[in-house]
């Protein structure tokens, strides 16, 4: 089962598909989980492995998400008694297996690398090409000319046959580096791959005519008004290299801001359900084991629950309230 996961997780992460590989740390008698059991969560919550009983799965798709939205790793713990298996560090979830015991799984996030798409030959290009391989991003370059001999970091090409794509999963930056050579078609082929920062290396009055002739073209104002140009932050730059470590300073500090605007939010609130007869909290969305009975849907952590529950609905359905309550 392991080196199955392990496969799956390697392909996945050779198609830049984001998931999350759960591993389990720690288990407390009578748990059927292992140390070194592990699943893949994909990001539409496929479950493929093995972490324990059924009843584990819903919490572990549930924070393995919320992992993949955040970016940020985590230790989980499920527990027949979670008052008092509260551990710093460790958020503590209810075990609901008959067979009870406690498990502690590591949910890693496994995300893509950022792209990085670079357009043009110019020196700067070729410059930002070194720079983004060497901070661990996937760097395309873009441009009817790009080939390995110009770009030898690069880890794709995209030659005017067809334009970058707007693949999912990835964050993606763009800098367009054409510097008089078809500036307008690169950016237009910029924005259509909608980057986080897309930056323009050119001077206020260049950029103040390639706007224009944009406008013309048919682009909107506000498409235009997210271009950073003169790209990169202002550090006194002169050489091609000293361009580019302003662009990627740029960059980072834009990854730095939305980090921290981001943290002092709450996590999105997902709609949940308690399930009738364990009372372990249930994702609506993810929920594999449900039933309706007068006129209302009920959502369970296994199918066990639900077979319970459909033998004599009149015993859990009475506390039942929607939204978790009890």
């Amino acid at each position: 089962m392991g080196r199955d996961v392990l496969i799956l997780a390697a392909e996945l992460a050779r198609r830049e598909e984001p998931f999350v590989l759960a591993t389990v740390v720690r288990r407390q008698p009578a748990s059927s989980a292992r140390q070194g059991d592990m699943a893949v969560i994909t990001a539409a919550g496929e479950f493929h492995g093995w972490l324990g009983g059924s009843c584990t799965r819903p919490t572990v798709v549930r924070e393995a998400l919320r992992a993949l939205a955040d970016g940020r790793p985590g230790l989980i713990a499920l527990s027949p008694d979670p008052e008092a298996d509260r551990r710093p560090g460790i958020a503590v979830f209810p075990m609901t297996c008959h067979s009870g015991g406690t498990v502690d799984i590591y949910v890693e996030p496994v995300l893509p690398r950022p792209r990085f798409v670079v357009f043009g030959l110019s020196p700067v290009a070729r410059a930002l090409s070194r720079l983004g391989k060497a901070m661990g991003y996937g760097v395309e370059a873009a441009d009817p000319g790009a080939d390995r001999a110009a770009f030898p970091d690069a880890d794709r090409f995209w030659t005017g046959r067809q334009p970058p794509d707007r693949r999912p999963g990835a964050r993606v930056f763009a800098v367009v580096a054409t510097m008089g050579e078809r500036d307008e078609e690169a950016i237009l082929e910029a924005l259509a791959i909608e980057p986080e920062y897309l930056g323009v290396v050119a001077s206020a009055k260049r950029f103040s005519q390639i706007r224009e002739t944009l406008l013309a073209r048919g682009a909107s104002e506000e498409s235009l008004a997210r271009i950073q140009s003169p790209a990169g932050l202002d550090i006194g730059a002169r050489t091609p290299e000293e361009i580019a470590v302003s662009i990627l300073a740029e960059i980072v500090q834009t990854l730095r801001e939305d980090t921290r605007a981001s943290e002092p939010q709450e996590p999105l609130a997902s709609a949940e359900e308690r399930d009738p007869v364990c009372g372990m909290t249930v994702e609506v969305s993810t929920a594999e084991h449900r039933a309706e009975v007068g006129g209302r849907a009920y959502f369970f952590c296994c199918g066990g629950c639900r077979e319970r529950f459909l033998a004599a609905p009149e015993r859990y359905s009475a506390g039942a309230a929607p939204g978790g309550a009890a």
